[in-house]
């Protein structure tokens, strides 16, 4: 081999190290920046942890249920010194009464060391705007729909179409009134005095609810709380929201307080959801895409939500506006 030959087989050499080391280091920064993504998806980027003091904006929208993951979020902007104040950004027709109960509770506690403003988008109804009140200052679209200060209990009647087919449903119980009111059948003496006790009830203590939290007596509360929705305007005529405005304007009533810097920015925070909570959702997104032929995956959740409303996957009692 002659002295040409070696020294070219060397510089053949160092070259093809050089792209292999190239090419390793390319393939390392695309991998964690594929991992920076699939994190950030997931949330672990989302405000949680953010340097700086901010203001911390929390998304409340969709039918609202009990949301663990949601209600510890709140506990950690609650406990975090660096979230100076917190906007909460509303968009919800309503959902369960306990699911409202539970949110508007952990919104209090984080207002009791911090300064909590609620900004209503399209709506803010029923238990949409049970979680608002919990803030400490409404504001609201001129054209935003707020209200619906009731709850609702619904339940189906199939008793006449299985009639129909042919088909009933025989059962034994320790009670008349267990589980009723039943879709299979007209309710019995008594059944529905029940439901419409626990009704009462829940109302009651929406009514003292907003009551404890508006700047309205009891009687002003109870005329509009007959389930009437309403536009912000006559929102801020009716005392159930403070103002009209943005997340803007809910910041600058947090950066007014004393102590707080007039420029911080608003970081979103968004809980971590590790899957979907809605009862049964998963096997009902099976079932339904099994009868279409199609593969579970191939049916996103928008379009299951077209066929089957989340609405019919809720536990307890409804407080729920339906336009």
């Amino acid at each position: 081999m002659s002295m040409t030959e070696t020294v070219d087989q060397i510089f053949d050499r160092r070259n093809l190290r050089r792209k292999v080391t190239f090419w390793r280091i390319a393939a390392f920064v695309a991998l964690v920046a594929a991992l920076v993504a699939a994190l950030w998806a997931g949330g672990l980027f989302s405000g949680q942890g953010a340097s700086g003091d901010h203001i911390a904006r929390v998304s409340i929208s969709g039918v609202i249920q009990q949301d663990r993951p949601l209600l510890e979020m709140l506990e950690k902007i609650e406990k975090d010194d660096s979230v100076k104040g917190v906007v909460l950004t509303i968009n919800s027709p309503g959902g369960t009464t306990v699911g409202g109960e539970d949110i508007f509770n952990a919104v209090r506690k984080v207002a009791e060391k911090k300064p909590v403003a609620a900004s209503v988008g399209t709506l803010a109804a029923s238990a949409g705007y049970m979680i608002a009140t919990g803030s400490d200052h409404i504001v609201a679209r001129r054209s935003s729909i707020v209200g619906s200060i009731g709850v609702i209990f619904q339940y189906p009647q199939a008793h006449k179409l299985l009639d129909k087919i042919g088909v009933s449903l025989e059962e034994v119980k320790s009670a008349p009134l267990k589980a009723e009111p039943s879709p299979f059948h007209v309710p019995p003496p008594g059944a529905i005095a029940v439901i419409e006790e626990l009704i009462d009830d829940s109302y009651q203590w929406f009514v003292d609810l907003v009551t404890d939290r508006r700047p309205l007596n009891r009687a002003e509360v109870l005329a509009l709380a007959d389930g009437r929705i309403m536009s912000g305007d006559r929102g801020v005529e009716t005392k159930l929201i403070d103002a009209i405005g943005d997340e803007e304007a809910a910041r600058k009533w947090i950066t007014a307080k004393d102590g707080i810097a007039d420029d911080l920015e608003l970081v979103d925070w968004n809980p971590k959801r590790k899957e979907d909570s809605l009862f049964f959702r998963s096997q009902a997104r099976a079932w339904v895409a099994q009868q279409l032929g199609l593969p579970a995956a191939a049916l996103p959740d928008e379009a299951l939500d077209r066929i089957i409303p989340k609405r019919l996957f809720l536990d307890g009692l409804l407080s729920l506006w339906q336009g």
